[in-house]
Parts: C-alpha cells; sequence; structure tokens
C-alpha cells in the first residue's frame, strides 16, 4: 500500500463505525449459511445417509467460504465506488489534495479486502464450530481468504472503472452467479466431460474453492500452489488495470 492510501481505509473505517459493522458480518454469513444448510446438509443426507450429511457439506463449506471472500468483495468494489466515482465526483476532490490516483484505487482495493475478510472470517468461524473443517491446515484458511478478497477487490474495482451506467452492474451477475453455480461449488471437477474441465479450471472461483478445499480438508497438493500463484497474478493484474483505468477517468 502507498504510504497515504491509507488514508481512504481510515475513512472507510469511520463510516463504517458510524454505522453498523455488524451487518457485514451478517451479510457474509446470512447467505453462504443458507446454502450450507439447504444443500450441503440437505442434500446431503440423500447421498450417504446421516453421516454423509457431514462428509458432502464439509467438501461444500470450503466453496461457500470462497464464494462468499467473491460475493463480498465484488459488491464492496462496484456499487458504492462506482456511485462516488461517477456521481459524487468524490475522488475528483480528492486529487485535489495530495492524494494520487494510486492511493485512491490502492486504498479502496484494502477497504474491500478487509472488510471481506471479516465477513468469511465469520463464516469460517461458523463451520469450524459444525465440524466442517477437518484439518490443522485451516489455519490458512484466512490468509487464504485475505488473498482471495484481495484478487476479487482488485478485479471489482477494474470492473467498475469500465461500467458507465449503473444498472450495468447486473451484468457482472451473468459472470458471478454461473461462476458460483460451476465452479466445483456443489460437486468435484471430475463430472465434467474432459474437454470442459480446462474451462472450468480457468475459472478464478474454481481456484479459490481448490485452495480452500484442500486446507479444510487437509488435502493438499501442488494444485494449491497454483492456485496462489493465480490468485496474486490476477490481484496484481488487476490492481495494475484499476490504476491505469482510474488515472485516465480522473486526469484530465
Amino acid at each position: 500500500m502507498m504510504p497515504a492510501a491509507h488514508v481512504i481505509v481510515l475513512r472507510h473505517l469511520w463510516v463504517l463505525r458510524k454505522g453498523r459493522p455488524w451487518n457485514l458480518a451478517v451479510n457474509g454469513v446470512f447467505e453462504p449459511f443458507l446454502y450450507l444448510m439447504s444443500i450441503g446438509v440437505g442434500i446431503g443426507q440423500l447421498i450417504d445417509g446421516d453421516g454423509g450429511a457431514v462428509a458432502y457439506a464439509a467438501f461444500v463449506a470450503p466453496a461457500l467460504l470462497a464464494t462468499s471472500a467473491m460475493n463480498s468483495a465484488i459488491a464492496e468494489t462496484t456499487g458504492a465506488v462506482w456511485w462516488r466515482l461517477r456521481f459524487e465526483k468524490f475522488y475528483d476532490a480528492i486529487i485535489t489534495t495530495p492524494l494520487t490516483v494510486r492511493d485512491i484505487a490502492y486504498g479502496e482495493i484494502a477497504a474491500s479486502v478487509l472488510r471481506s475478510t471479516l465477513s468469511a472470517a465469520c463464516f469460517l468461524v461458523v463451520i469450524a464450530a459444525f465440524g466442517m473443517v477437518h484439518s490443522w491446515w485451516a489455519l490458512l484458511a484466512l490468509p487464504a481468504c485475505v488473498l482471495i478478497a484481495y484478487a476479487f477487490s482488485a478485479a471489482g474495482m477494474a470492473a467498475t472503472t469500465v461500467i458507465r451506467e449503473f444498472h450495468h452492474q447486473q451484468y457482472l451477475q451473468l459472470v458471478m452467479l454461473p461462476m458460483f453455480l460451476f465452479a466445483t461449488t456443489f460437486y468435484p471437477l471430475s463430472v465434467y466431460p474432459a474437454a470442459l474441465q480446462p474451462v472450468v479450471a480457468a475459472l478464478p472461483l474454481y481456484q479459490s474453492i481448490e485452495l480452500l478445499r484442500g486446507l479444510t480438508t487437509g488435502r493438499l497438493g501442488p494444485g494449491m500452489l497454483l492456485a496462489v500463484a493465480y490468485l496474486l497474478t490476477m490481484a496484481l493484474f488487476s490492481t495494475w488495470l484499476a490504476t491505469r483505468r482510474l488515472t485516465h477517468l480522473l486526469i484530465k
């Protein structure tokens, strides 16, 4: 983070403090918890009796954890950021101060990562309390959620800079919803035909799920290092793109 980017983070924390910070935890837990109970536990009962419910729920839980981090990150860097960028002209005022465009981009991404990690941490506590974590490697799940939140926050920030109308944000859902449904959230990659498996594996949510699923189940493999490299590359490229696009929009 640039030295002055923390000013943006502090500003958001101040606004959050005056609002309802517990909403972040509720919003981050409520929706994935419903999916976990209805599909992970409910359908799990049909797979292999009572024991299968626990095993299948433990398979689904880390996928929903990754989804929670993704959804929170995208939400934080789209709606409110777009409003401040396109309508309030908030950033136009900021660049008249010593803060730079890079400070704005880094600060918004950092604030989003902070909030998204809080939501993910709350859901991680929930699945651990329900016995759906089976390895001490799960202690690394929180840092992994930070990386996932960083990757999707930066991507969301970059996407926001190209969205011209507020209602165009619905197009993001045309990407996120299919990714949620088909990125092995509820079933393994092996169910897909061989020709489709590389396509699914190229999805950022799939890489996020593979990383968290390996950590929470203790089934480690070289693919997890690939996932880390993938998400880090995505994060760094998206941060660069967001900064470049913001510079184009704000420096005229």
